[in-house]
């Protein structure tokens, strides 16, 4: 289940004035796109792209700040009713999820496809946001469904038909399919599944790794991965790929800000921190640079996210144009211990921290439009 447009339509639930205009979650005019409503999308706005470009496109449309804690909120009243369907889970994000319905049908006297549909009703009527649902034989399969007919879509691909589905679809469905992998593909005559159906086991990892294997087992609808209700989270990672390439160090450092306070705010909502900080860079050749940092002590803040993505920016020498910019945090574990701030090399790091907190009540209080910092609106 993926819900559609899920921070745009939560913003839209809670201020009815909204409902018919197109939204835009998002930083301020120097900053980029977070997600759009369908109104905003039909006019051409898309994720990451800038804001000033948006405006060009959509200059009707109203910006809203993202309020992680509505997120959050939204999200977990959605899981409590995927719960009510089966126990095994598997969260992608705030807004999307696999689920395993094998053998549901005995509990709840319905087929896995009824009990969805009456999911995206419940949904629809209890908390006015809706969700597209991908029903298949495994994941790669049901990521796919899920995308066919957004908004409010239900899509199934059954087994006997999966052949004829994937044959003439272009292979860019394929979840995680980027850019870089689409042309090397191309280079190599593949664009559908049928291109990818002609090359052999052995042809393919050889040409592409590791992803030929991958390829040669989707492109026949095969897909052995479980719905992994007890994964743990290695990782919270945020990152954008700008809709042109940019060397402005500015738009750069707001960038970085705006990602590490989205890591921090998904750390904060599950209590959790991490000691390893990412910085992760592509250049505009697609050559990927990837740095990171082990912390003393574990983190959930995003000053110190922030501070020490920053230095790795710095110290990689890289001043662009670049192509995308993201960062992350790793070795997680609870926050309980995090954050003791007790570094004689940092003695202000203390009363970053507590700011941070008083900012974090302030905006869980009154939205998270209330305070910002100034490198926010850059």
């Amino acid at each position: 289940m993926d819900c559609d447009a899920f921070y745009a339509s939560v913003e839209k639930r809670d201020n009815r004035e909204l409902a018919t205009k197109p939204v835009i979650i998002g930083g301020g005019r120097r900053g980029v796109v977070s997600t759009a409503c369908y109104v905003a999308r039909i006019r051409g706005v898309r994720s990451a792209m800038p804001m000033f470009q948006a405006l060009k496109l959509c200059p009707e449309a109203v910006i809203v700040r993202p309020r992680m804690d509505a997120y959050v909120a939204a999200s977990r009243e959605i899981r409590q009713m995927m719960e009510e369907l089966t126990p095994e889970i598997e969260p992608l994000s705030l807004d999307e999820a696999f689920m395993d319905l094998s053998g549901t049908q005995k509990v709840h006297g319905q087929p896995p496809a009824a009990m969805l549909a009456r999911l995206v009703k419940r949904m629809r009527e209890e908390l006015r946001l809706t969700g597209s649902i991908g029903l298949s034989h495994n994941k790669f399969l049901a990521k796919i469904a899920s995308d066919l007919e957004k908004p409010k879509g239900f899509s199934v691909i059954g087994k006997a038909e999966t052949d004829s589905f994937l044959r003439d679809r272009p292979v860019r469905m394929i979840w995680g399919v980027g850019g870089a992998t689409q042309t090397a593909l191309e280079k190599a005559g593949i664009r559908q599944f049928s291109d990818l159906l002609r090359w052999s086991h052995e042809d393919l990892t050889a040409r592409f790794g590791a992803m030929g294997t991958r390829l040669y087992y989707l492109a026949r609808g095969e897909d052995k991965r479980r719905v992994s209700a007890h994964h743990s989270i290695k990782s919270i990672s945020k990152e954008t790929t700008f809709f042109e390439d940019t060397a402005d160090p500015d738009l750069l450092d707001g960038h970085l800000w705006r990602l590490a306070e989205q890591v921090s705010d998904r750390a904060k909502a599950r209590g959790l921190a991490g000691r390893v900080v990412t910085l992760k860079l592509k250049k505009a050749d697609h050559a990927l640079v990837t740095r990171r940092h082990t912390l003393r002590d574990s983190t959930q803040m995003a000053d110190t996210i922030y501070r020490n993505a920053r230095a790795l920016f710095d110290q990689s020498g890289i001043a662009g144009p670049l192509r995308l910019i993201g960062t992350g945090l790793s070795s997680l574990g609870s926050a309980e211990e995090a954050d003791r701030f007790d570094d004689l090399l940092d003695p202000e790091a203390r009363i970053r921290g507590e700011i941070e907190r008083a900012t974090d009540e302030i905006k869980a209080r009154f939205g998270s439009e209330a305070i910002l910092k100034g490198r926010a609106l850059r």
